[in-house]
């Protein structure tokens, strides 16, 4: 397995998963310190690393910039660069092998539906309505370059991820600790949609459509049940009991995501998200309600 831009997150785990599946992990990192198991990669070069590929039965790509960030002209930039340039390099090194990868997953996001408000039907696959604005234009722009790296030696799938919460990494560590602080209240009208994986069933998930030889094109990675930010900061209440909650009005919200250097939509923009081709397969979810989630994830705290 060779996974690009392996070194965060979501990518850490795909490695500690896998291995412990007897795979062999390759990492395509852009650090030059030589690590086992690591080899430089420049996602907009070809070079050397291309022959990690040769005879590799899985090539998974996670490099992107954080959307963790002001959307600046600059930011948006390096967003989208980061995405593109990474996906159209490896579409090259891919066509260049003489036995390519099997199969090649490639990251996107859950972010590239439509806000969807309150009683709405959550996007499928086949039903889901594309949004827009920047982080929708990146998402679009990223599945884009990965359609058109197709290549028939080599199964391809899209993963619409949706929050992925974990103890080490992600957004889940910052709520936890915001929320024994007291900012566990509704955050704006607490109406918007929050769509939500365990990182468990994320790994789960990618070991799934790597082993079902019918799946391709785009997933939605997401737990089958989402539910209300309103819900969801309850359910973190009861856990945390917090001895104060503290209000989160969007204009107290638009204020902190300004001092963080991030943006409000993040938070406030309603993501509901259901994961029907994974279900028609036959995935079957270890999490499927945030409650359980919660509560494997602050009992590992």
């Amino acid at each position: 397995m060779i996974i690009a831009g392996g070194n965060g997150f979501l990518g850490q785990h795909l490695q500690q998963h896998f291995r412990g599946l007897g795979y062999e992990v390759v990492i395509l990192s852009r650090s030059t310190k030589p690590r086992p198991g690591h080899v430089h990669w420049d996602a907009q070069t070809l070079g050397s690393w291309t022959a990690e590929l040769e005879g590799a039965d899985v090539l998974v790509n996670m490099a992107g910039r954080t959307v963790d960030c002001r959307y600046t002209a600059a930011n948006h930039h390096q967003i989208m660069v980061s995405r593109l340039d990474s996906t159209r390099l490896l579409g090259r090194a891919v066509a260049a092998c003489q036995q390519p990868p099997k199969v090649w997953l490639n990251s996107s996001t859950a972010t590239i539906y439509a806000d969807t408000p309150g009683t709405q039907p959550a996007n499928t696959e086949a039903n889901g309505v594309i949004g827009e604005g920047f982080s929708v234009e990146a998402a679009r722009a990223w599945e884009a370059a990965f359609t058109e790296a197709q290549r028939p030696a080599t199964r391809q799938v899209a993963l619409r991820t949706s929050i992925v919460l974990g103890t080490d990494g992600g957004a889940f560590p910052v709520m936890a600790r915001l929320a024994r602080l007291g900012l566990c209240s509704p955050q704006g009208n607490g109406r918007q949609w929050i769509s939500w994986l365990h990182i468990t069933d994320f790994c789960r998930a990618v070991e799934f459509l790597i082993n079902t030889s019918t799946a391709s094109g785009a997933f939605n990675v997401c737990a089958p049940n989402p539910l209300p930010n309103r819900e969801f900061n309850q359910q973190l209440r009861e856990r945390l009991r917090p001895w104060l909650v503290l209000p989160q009005p969007r204009w107290l919200l638009e204020i902190g995501a300004f001092v963080l250097r991030t943006e409000t939509e993040l938070i406030l923009k309603s993501r509901k998200v259901y994961p029907q081709r994974l279900l028609d397969l036959g995935f079957e979810f270890r999490y499927a309600h945030c409650a359980d989630a919660l509560d494997d994830l602050l009992a590992a705290k």
